[in-house]
């Protein structure tokens, strides 16, 4: 779990730096296994031994891969390239390069950790199967996202793709939080109809507002592309800025009401807590980017703060949603 919340963390890092094209191919890094430090080791080297999909960068405007293995020569024999046409992405930039890289590390982190945890969930296949078979789906959606991933990069950063990659992320998330759930041993508590529905509720309210905060993620990253001035980025906001603002207060209220109620019914007070908590946050932090023009490493914290306030109402939904 602690691992594919540092993916999170780490993809959300990735989306404020503009770091998702530091490495243009995928799995590799501009072919390699572990990626260039600087960008003349991009360029054409004599008397060099290529390795296939290596790539160099030809009058900083191509990107080529290398065909097959070989030996170069004096001069660049285009033979033994091709032009990479998946995208039109030429850049080098070292910070990027490694933030990208780095993300893609703990990816894959993550997932042997789930392939190590899904041998271990089969001793229990004759007496639990739910455990083993949550998951080989784990696993089957750490792949999915690994996928998913490539392609983003393939579409030079599709803005859809990249939210369909984190809505993803949501899923493994819920996924890694019913295998905790199933595997331990829980009270039984006497949860009331209406604090069952208030609570899947507020989950699809979050759910909406991690959409709708997606498409502003969207605009920001317009706007920077126009500008670097920061202070320029939110003079003319779209609708999915305002929706996602007062949006927040629907959130805020609904959950509210659901911490007085639980309060009220004495039920799991240390979990509503805990959302209320994250709520707070979420609201405080996105008042500070909006007045504070968006400082360092806010926006990746706006966001996972939203993945861990899914991750406690989820946990929270599940001692109840068999009793629907």
């Amino acid at each position: 779990m602690v691992l594919v919340y540092l993916v999170i963390l780490a993809g959300s890092l990735v989306r404020m730096t503009g770091s998702g094209m530091g490495c243009p191919d995928w799995p590799k890094c501009f072919g390699y296994f572990i990626p260039p430090y600087e960008e003349s080791e991009l360029l054409f080297k004599p008397n060099y031994d290529y390795k296939v999909n290596q790539m160099i960068i030809v009058n900083s405007e191509k990107l080529y891969t290398a065909n097959l293995d070989f030996k170069s020569g004096k001069n660049i024999d285009f033979n033994n390239w091709s032009s990479y046409e998946k995208h039109d992405y030429v850049t080098y930039d070292p910070v990027h390069t490694w933030i990208e890289f780095i993300n893609r590390l703990i990816g894959a982190v993550a997932g042997i950790f789930t392939i190590i945890m899904l041998i271990l969930s089969l001793k229990y296949w004759k007496v639990k199967k739910i455990i083993p078979l949550i998951s080989i789906l784990i696993v089957l959606g750490m792949g999915f996202q690994a996928w998913l991933g490539k392609l983003v990069v393939d579409s030079n950063l599709a803005p859809y793709k990249i939210t369909v990659h984190m809505l993803m992320a949501l899923v493994i998330v819920a996924l890694i939080i019913y295998l905790i759930y199933y595997s331990k041993e829980k009270k039984d508590y006497q949860y009331d109809k209406k604090i069952k529905y208030l609570i899947l509720f507020s989950i699809a309210l979050t759910l909406i507002q991690v959409i709708s905060g997606t498409q502003v993620r969207e605009f920001i990253d317009v706007q920077y592309e126009l500008s670097k001035n920061k202070e320029l980025w939110l003079q003319s906001p779209d609708f999915f800025f305002y929706f996602h603002r007062t949006f927040s207060l629907i959130v805020l209220i609904t959950n509210s009401y659901l911490l007085y109620y639980a309060y009220k019914k004495s039920y799991n007070l240390e979990t509503i807590s805990l959302i209320s908590l994250v709520i707070l946050l979420e609201i405080l932090l996105g008042i500070l980017m909006y007045y504070g023009d968006f400082p360092i490493l806010s926006q990746p914290l706006h966001l996972f703060l939203a993945t861990i306030l899914f991750g406690f109402q989820f946990y929270w939904s599940l001692f109840f949603l068999k009793k629907i």
